[in-house]
This record gives C-alpha cells, sequence and structure tokens, in this order.
C-alpha cells in the first residue's frame, strides 16, 4: 500500500498486512497464552529463532505481531515490538542496548518519569550527560569516547522546546551513535523520523497512536537506519540473524521477555482501532491547538504562550520544516495574579486530567503535579514556571474551547 495515502493505509492496514481470517477486516484478540506444535522440532525452532512463531504469549501473539505489524509499516521500519505502556518500551529498550560504564547523551527537557528513570539508569552504572538539545553543538561538546548513544524527545512536554533533529541525526551518523526518538507528541502522521535519521523511534501508544484515552500501550520501532555490527553490547546470541534485525531481537529477548510488560491481546486489539484515524485526528487537534495558542497570546490574563506553531517560538522555523503541524500540546503562563489551580476550577468543557493525544481537551497544572518531584532547579532548567498549565488540546469545535475560556477568564477580571 506504499502508494496510497497515509489514512488510506492506516483504515486498511489490518485486513491487508495481517489478512484475518474469515474475511474480516480486524485482526482478532488472541487470548491464548500457549501455542501447540504438533511436531515438537517446530517448538524448537521457534525457541531458537529459526523460524518465526508464537511459543508462549508474554513473548508474543498474533494479536501483538499484528499491531507490530501495522506500526512497522506506519514508521517503514525493519521491525516492531510493543510493551503494555510507553514508559515499558522506554525502560525495557534501555536496559536492553545499554551498560554499566556507557554514556548516553539525554535532553535535558525529558518528561518527569522519563527523566526519572534516568536516575534509575544512574544508580545501574550507565553514565548520562543531560543537555539542551535545541542546539546540536550541546550534543557534540557532550560526547565522551564511550558514549553509545543520543535519547531525546521531539518536541519536549509541557515547555515545547524542539530539538535540533537533523543535525543532531547527522552527527549521529558521522560518529556511529544509536539516535533514540520520542515521538509520542509527533507521530508518524505528523513527522517521519527516518527523514533525520533517526535509528529507533521509542512512543506512548496510549496517546495520539491510541487516541480515545480508554488503553495503555508502547513500542519501538527499529528504522533500519543503525549498523548494529558496530554496536558491540549486542550478545553474540542474537548476531545470529540479519544484523538490520539484531538490536530489535536483543530489546525483545531481554527487554520484553526477560522483563516482561507484555500487551495484552485486547489493547493490541483497541490500539489498531484508535490508529485508524490517526491522520484525522492529528490534523484537527494540530488545528485546534493553534488556534487556541493565537487566543492566549493575546490575552491580557497570560503572560507566555509555549507553542511551536507561533513565530515567536524559539524553534518555530525547526518545527515549520519537519513536521506537517506543530502538534496539539501547547502550555501558557498564567499572570502572577491569577492563581492557576483556581483558573483550572473554573473550566467547564476542558478537563482537568493528566493525559496527552486524547479526542477531549485537557489541562492541569503543571509544578505540583507532573513536575511535583522535581527540584525548583530542574524545573527552572526546564523552563517550567509556577503558574504554568498545560494543555492538551482535543477535537472540539474550536469555538466552543474558546468560549469556555473565556467565561473562565471572567471570574478573575
Amino acid at each position: 500500500m506504499k502508494d496510497t495515502g497515509f489514512t488510506t493505509r492506516l483504515v486498511h492496514a489490518d485486513r491487508i498486512l495481517n489478512a484475518p481470517e474469515n474475511g474480516a477486516v480486524h485482526q482478532a484478540a488472541s487470548k491464548s497464552v500457549l501455542f501447540e506444535y504438533k511436531d515438537a522440532q517446530g517448538i524448537v525452532d521457534v525457541f531458537q529463532g529459526k523460524k518465526a512463531g508464537h511459543v508462549y504469549g508474554r513473548s508474543s501473539t498474533s494479536s501483538a505481531a499484528a499491531l507490530q505489524n501495522i506500526l512497522n509499516d506506519m514508521e517503514q521500519g525493519v521491525g516492531a515490538i510493543t510493551f503494555s505502556t510507553g514508559m515499558a518500551a522506554i525502560s525495557s529498550t534501555m536496559l536492553s542496548l545499554f551498560k554499566a560504564g556507557d554514556h548516553i547523551v539525554v535532553s535535558h527537557f525529558l518528561f518527569g518519569n522519563t527523566r526519572s528513570f534516568t536516575e534509575t539508569m544512574q544508580a545501574l552504572g550507565i553514565d548520562i550527560t543531560f543537555v539542551d538539545v535545541t542546539d546540536v553543538q550541546n550534543v557534540i561538546k557532550a560526547c565522551q569516547p564511550n558514549t553509545k548513544g543520543v535519547y531525546l524527545e521531539t518536541i519536549a512536554n509541557p515547555v515545547t522546546q524542539v530539538a535540533d533533529l537533523s543535525a543532531i541525526g547527522q552527527y549521529c551518523a558521522e560518529r556511529g551513535l544509536l539516535y533514540i526518538l520520542d515521538t509520542t507528541m509527533t507521530p508518524p502522521s505528523m513527522f517521519s523520523a527516518k527523514s533525520v535519521g533517526a535509528s529507533m523511534t521509542i512512543s506512548s501508544l496510549t496517546k495520539y497512536i491510541a487516541g480515545h484515552g480508554n488503553v495503555l500501550g508502547g513500542a519501538v520501532v527499529d528504522l533500519g537506519t543503525f549498523d548494529w555490527s558496530s554496536f558491540d553490547n549486542i550478545l553474540a546470541l542474537y548476531r545470529e540473524c540479519d544484523p538490520s534485525l539484531w538490536g530489535v531481537t536483543q530489546i525483545r529477548k531481554r527487554g520484553l521477555r526477560d522483563m516482561g510488560a507484555t500487551l495484552s491481546p485486547e489493547a493490541c486489539h483497541d490500539i489498531s482501532i484508535g490508529l485508524e484515524t490517526l491522520a484525522l485526528r492529528t490534523q484537527r487537534t494540530n488545528q485546534n491547538a493553534l488556534t487556541i495558542a493565537s487566543y492566549l497570546e493575546s490575552h491580557d490574563s497570560v503572560a507566555q504562550v509555549y507553542y511551536p506553531g507561533l513565530g515567536d517560538h524559539p524553534q518555530h522555523f525547526i518545527a515549520r520544516e519537519l513536521f506537517s503541524g506543530y502538534g496539539g500540546i501547547l502550555s501558557f503562563d498564567l499572570v502572577d495574579s491569577i492563581d492557576p489551580i483556581a483558573f483550572l476550577n473554573q473550566l467547564q468543557l476542558v478537563i482537568c486530567a493528566t493525559h496527552l493525544g486524547d479526542t477531549r481537551t485537557l489541562a492541569l497544572p503543571v509544578a505540583p503535579t507532573i513536575y511535583f518531584e522535581a527540584s525548583p532547579e530542574q524545573r527552572a532548567e526546564m523552563g517550567v514556571n509556577d503558574n504554568m498549565i498545560r494543555m492538551s488540546v482535543g477535537i472540539e469545535d474550536t469555538e466552543d474551547l474558546i468560549a469556555d475560556f473565556e467565561q473562565a477568564f471572567a471570574h478573575f477580571c
């Protein structure tokens, strides 16, 4: 389906890529944990990686394989692996590929939970340097002889800094570094990770991919751009297959199988249904977010708006070049005289909740919630202010969202 449009590919991907039984257009949720082999040699061959197949539900099922096929096709990669959550995808990938004594360059704008996990990696002996990834020079200066990779988010949450993605990708290619992008904020409907030379993408399927706030999931996709033969952390046991699959094989074995964060068959099914409308949803949220950001920017009760679609955003031109839209996430600082919690309590349509990429518009006070564990110094480094509100813009009618803000602001004027 490479000659068809993106939405057409997604709508028909399940039936074409996976050929469900009995003419079904969706792959059924396979709830069997075990798989029978009439010939015992068959299970031996699957265990040893000599042929494809399922042996135990923790490692693989037809439901997971079907979703992985669609995700891999979206990214035009060489292999995808699904996990029970986005954080499971991050932690399983990192702990599968890096070991004590390695060094990784990481964005210091990382989202709170991911930043917390980097502390776990440091405790295990993995050296990490945090840098401002909006400028490739910071990445270059941070690299050391033992640097193995670079890890960052395309658009930071919640202050929306945009990484210098193309320049960093070029540098990683020159140095032979593994370049891992968290693309949760910029799904394939609005960004091609391959175009900037990324080695792998990690994403929370819970957010834009599934899109409806009803299922958890995570994924990693190997884009086939990295030379795994130069990566000495791949165990000899996993060097028997095609070299382009060494990375994804080790993550599947050491990460998914050994750590056990398996995505359930029911979740696989729900996510595959949700992603059929991915392009339509992201287009609408991007349009809504830009309109609302422009509205907030002109409001007297707002001190600052953070959104890549605004002309005064520091990385506006990078975002315009790389993405087909500017995303559905924006943040804004209220003026000092308005308390963020009091303001949020006045909103009637916008929901106060912690989530992203939903069909509904969500908002929350940043500092006392998702960045509560960060020190004031860390929050300042990331650009998080005490009166900041983060929004995940949904697909509602834009005029209704603006009307809700208008009536909420009226209580403080």
